[in-house]
């Protein structure tokens, strides 16, 4: 089937790649003008901007926005919403919050454009692997643009969870649950290093690869970063977030759900952004108040 794909960046080209290797006509656009050609060239149809590719889209039109969630997402939701017509369909395959898509939908269907999120998994690797799709839609509307999922996503990798904003929920969870998984392997193996055993670590991670209860494709990949650099000495150990962790908490504390192991998660992440926090100096502090203990100078305040 024919569909519009906005936003070529790893995710949306990968996408692209695998839905024309399933024969799908697609249609690009990107306001990066290289990749848009990159993509021509191995089969695509280029469009130079938004209103181009709704152009050479024929009705009912299927548009698939792949670009950052946040202001991004919702400016080019809002372009197609004026550019499109009753009968055509929006899919946000991005990460944006659940309660955004929600409204999104509803707007749209004021003016008879249907509305799907598509939360998805993958990463770099789905284009061969494929995609895990947890998509939110109306049934009918499930049915029109299904060719395409089954065509991003291996056996038994995309499933309708429910109606519009559902799929970017559990997309949500989803990446709260990835938020601990990464914390307790990032800790697991620190103690590991840390052991008087001097043990091996890039061993143990293939080790535990094989048969082990806490073998998964994250452990795959730490695996494999542990293979190439066994000191990590090539990274920084600031650890960003995209925002997913904080939405997954914020509703825990909103249906008062507990959720220790992501909240501590999330926190372990800002903390590694602050390498000489406040709080850590006034602990230090505290302690040589009350008890005397030993305090290191901050080298930053020697002269």
């Amino acid at each position: 089937m024919q569909l519009g794909m906005v936003g070529l960046g790893k995710m949306g080209s990968d996408m692209s790649r695998r839905l024309m290797r399933a024969a799908h006509d697609v249609v690009v656009f990107d306001l990066n003008a290289d990749t848009v050609t990159q993509l021509v060239a191995e089969g695509a149809t280029g469009a130079g901007s938004m209103e181009e590719l709704v152009g050479q889209l024929r009705p009912p039109r299927v548009v698939w926005v792949m670009v950052p969630a946040g202001d991004v997402t919702a400016g080019s939701i809002a372009k197609l919403g004026e550019l499109l017509e009753a009968g055509d369909v929006v899919i946000d395959g991005g990460n944006s919050r659940y309660s955004d898509t929600v409204a999104r939908a509803d707007t749209l269907s004021r003016k008879g454009i249907s509305f799907v999120d598509a939360g998805t998994s993958g990463g770099v690797w789905g284009l061969d692997d494929g995609y895990a799709l947890m998509v939110g839609a109306h049934p009918d509307v499930f049915s029109r643009v299904e060719p395409l999922f089954a065509s991003l996503a291996p056996a038994n990798g995309y499933a309708r969870v429910g109606s519009p904003g559902a799929g970017h929920f559990v997309k949500m969870v989803h990446n709260g649950v990835e938020y601990a998984l990464m914390q307790a392997y990032a800790e697991g193996f620190e103690l590991l290093r840390a052991s008087d055993f001097k043990l091996d670590v890039p061993q143990i991670a293939e080790l535990w690869r094989h048969g082990s209860v806490v073998r998964s494709w994250l452990l795959d990949l730490a695996a494999s970063a542990l293979s190439k650099d066994p000191e990590l000495e090539k990274l920084s150990g600031w650890v960003d977030d995209s925002g997913e962790g904080r939405w997954t908490l914020e509703e825990g504390i909103d249906k008062a759900v507990p959720l220790p192991a992501l909240a501590a998660a999330l926190f372990a992440r800002f903390g590694s952004r602050r390498p000489d926090a406040f709080s850590s100096r006034m602990l230090a502090a505290l302690r040589q108040e009350f008890g005397g203990h030993a305090v290191h100078a901050n080298p930053g305040e020697a002269a």
